[in-house]
């Protein structure tokens, strides 16, 4: 099983760059997209659909924000959209697709990089989402969570810790809820497997030098359950896929 996350910023304008050609290549079993910023309606479906996926879309309320999708190969035995809090689902945050004992949450975590209010509404996110996680885990022992956290966990997964400590997305708080989310029995699966530095998946357009000299953020994850651990046979970075701000990243989990 291949899985893919990756953070579109905008389904329609990554199809205009060539995303379409990208999934003809079968770079994944199923791919988690997140920020696809549009409807159903509005998405070439049938391109998808061609390219060898069935997808499930969950967007946001608001036009042209947010929202998450699974493109898959595979076809999933259960898919319920949303996790039961009002404002997250209103936003379309989190999509869960069951593939036989393996279940694939795929969740756009908030940004709160617009102020002090979606910062709140994010440490709110954070501890609501993790009480998700745990109910479900009475019922579902083996999951997997990818998406765009919005956190880069250690300093080692940001290009300049110390002039970023005070920047929303390595503020203290949200780096301290990753810390209790891993000690919930989820492991990084990238950094099980790969320790060196300079390893990013977000790279600012405010600079377009930036991605080209790699100061970027690492805050696109697919962590597993402990009890996933033994099954993980590879976890790349693709900085060269260029859709979007971010990049695409590879779980590959043995049979």
């Amino acid at each position: 099983m291949r899985i893919i996350t990756y953070n579109v910023n905008g389904i329609r304008a990554a199809i205009k760059k060539g995303f379409v050609e990208w999934l003809r290549t079968n770079p994944a079993d199923i791919i988690c997209l997140q920020e696809i910023k549009a409807n159903r309606e509005d998405i070439d479906v049938e391109a998808i659909e061609n390219a060898g996926y069935r997808s499930w879309w969950f967007s946001a309320q608001k036009k042209g924000y947010s929202g998450v999708a699974i493109l898959s190969t595979l076809t999933p035995h259960n898919v319920e959209y949303g996790h039961g809090r009002e404002q997250s689902d209103f936003e379309g945050r989190v999509i869960r697709a069951d593939f036989g004992d393996i279940t694939l949450i795929n969740a756009y975590f908030p940004s709160g990089t617009t102020g002090d209010v979606r910062q709140n509404y994010k440490y709110a996110w954070l501890e609501e989402f993790l009480e998700y996680l745990n109910n479900l885990r009475v019922t579902r022992t083996k999951i997997i969570v990818c998406g765009d956290y919005n956190i880069a966990h250690k300093p080692i997964d940001i290009h300049s810790p110390g002039t970023n400590k005070n920047s929303s997305g390595f503020l203290p708080e949200e780096r301290a809820w990753f810390d209790k989310f891993i000690e919930h029995d989820f492991v990084d699966s990238f950094r099980h497997l790969n320790k060196e530095p300079g390893q990013y998946t977000w790279w600012s357009v405010l600079r377009p030098a930036t991605r080209l000299e790699n100061r970027g953020w690492r805050i696109d994850y697919i962590n597993v359950s402990t009890n996933l651990l033994d099954r993980i046979a590879d976890v790349k970075i693709f900085p060269e896929v260029k859709h979007s701000d971010h990049c695409a990243v590879l779980l590959e989990l043995k049979p």
